[in-house]
């Protein structure tokens, strides 16, 4: 995780925060499970490149490195609710990973 975290922009964090919200709202509907990473991914990308197309312009650079970040913010918080999942299925109810990925996301600002 914390590999994964080094590679996103710190003020994009959010994003993937924003992202797990997201997948948890879209897992209460009637939509297929299929989908919501798709959807994650796509909504990551739209802001991340709306986002530095705003603050840095709109530059071919800024358009690939906002597809690139979208899409790292996206598999973060899918990594992030895979972990969950799989700690649950080990009957592990309060995992310390949280406190982790907190203080990862410290450490990085």
């Amino acid at each position: 995780m914390e590999n994964l975290i080094q590679y996103i922009k710190p003020e994009l964090l959010v994003l993937a925060v924003l992202l797990y919200g997201l997948g948890a709202i879209l897992k209460k509907t009637k939509l297929k499970d299929n989908f919501i990473p798709l959807i994650l991914g796509g909504s990551g990308v739209i802001s991340a490149t709306t986002y530095l197309c705003i603050m840095e312009g709109s530059t071919f650079t800024s358009i690939g490195i906002g597809l690139v970040q979208g899409l790292l913010c996206a598999a973060c918080s899918t990594y992030v609710n895979q972990i969950i999942k799989q700690m649950q299925k080990l009957g592990v109810e309060n995992a310390d990973f949280v406190e982790d990925v907190v203080e990862a996301l410290d450490d990085k600002s």
